[in-house]
């Protein structure tokens, strides 16, 4: 997904859990749906937990495509990562994160 559609689908309004930016639009027919991840360094310190976050958000989306087709979507961390354990995700924190995205999608 090129940056000009990103910036695009940022300026909708988004659905919004604690930890989550979602950014949908809704699906055009013969059109491949794309997906965008924001998890800024500001947000989730070690690249080893912003990789780990990526990888959750891809998987879930997936399995919502495969259930149910949906659009463009655009994925944004507003939270930071790991107040209580010095910016690690910790597993706690992981299954927190994977029940709001599930309910966003």
């Amino acid at each position: 997904m090129n940056s000009a559609r990103i910036s695009e689908l940022l300026k909708t309004r988004p659905k919004t859990s604690f930890y989550w930016g979602l950014y949908l639009v809704e699906k055009n027919p013969g059109i491949k749906s794309d997906l965008g991840v924001a998890v800024a360094k500001k947000l989730a310190k070690r690249a080893v937990d912003r990789n780990k976050l990526k990888r959750m958000i891809r998987e879930h989306v997936r399995n919502a495509q495969l259930a149910a087709p949906i659009g463009d979507v655009v994925m944004k961390l507003k939270k930071p990562i790991g107040r209580e354990t010095r910016g690690k995700l910790r597993k706690k924190e992981q299954v927190i994160m994977r029940a709001q995205i599930t309910a966003l999608i």
